[in-house]
């Protein structure tokens, strides 16, 4: 059974733009994954609200995605796959960040994944690095997140390069969904469905021939 690890922030977990709670086991891109790749392959749900890619919050506390990295792949290994999906709540105004910064946030977590012994017999796991969609009209966030939508337009190319210097395979969601205009962040239900069956393409791809 090839072991696959999906980590990342709200849009992993399910949380929904509409009720503002997380969606069940039907909805949830990850468990579209699951079903999608079938009985062969076991997912993992690693989502975190709030989680961002290396940044301490002063607020929220807890979220530093580096920090539960590697406790979290040797938790789950040994893993066939790893993806990757951080950078929207590095948005938030508190972090004074520019989308190169936050991409090379998400650097350091490639770097952490690719040097780990959570593969299979002690080898690194493979890795499915990918860039968050834009951010859409900020309703409540939108103090919160002032000026991320010019900064999350920049994910794709940013993460593309990192994926290509790093070695790794690289999708870019915003080709295949779009964020929530409830919100300007989250998934609805029907994008969910779209990046499950999207990100199970590229997971068999990668599970058949390990060529990035």
């Amino acid at each position: 059974m090839k072991r696959i690890l999906c980590y990342g922030d709200s849009n992993t977990w399910g949380y929904d733009p509409v009720t503002l709670n997380r969606f069940d086991e039907n909805t949830r891109w990850t468990r579209i994954l699951g079903k999608a790749l079938g009985g062969d392959y076991e997912v993992i749900e690693e989502g975190l609200n709030g989680r961002t890619t290396v940044w301490e919050d002063p607020i929220e506390g807890y979220k530093n995605g580096q920090t539960y990295l590697i406790p979290c792949l040797e938790t789950h290994r040994p893993l066939d796959l790893v993806t990757l999906m951080l950078g929207t709540n590095d948005l938030k105004k508190r972090f004074g960040l520019s989308a190169f910064d936050i991409a090379e946030g998400v650097r350091v977590l490639v770097n952490v994944i690719q040097k780990s012994n959570a593969g299979v017999n002690g080898h690194a796991p493979q890795l499915l690095l990918m860039a968050p969609p834009p951010t859409t009209t900020l309703t409540e966030y939108a103090e919160m997140f002032d000026g991320a939508g010019e900064k999350s337009k920049k994910f794709s190319i940013y993460y593309e390069r990192i994926a290509r210097e790093m070695g790794c395979a690289f999708l870019d969601t915003s080709k295949v969904i779009v964020s929530s205009p409830l919100d300007g962040i989250h998934f609805e239900a029907g994008e969910h469905e779209k990046l499950g069956q999207a990100v199970a393409v590229r997971v068999k791809e990668m599970c058949v021939s390990p060529t990035k």
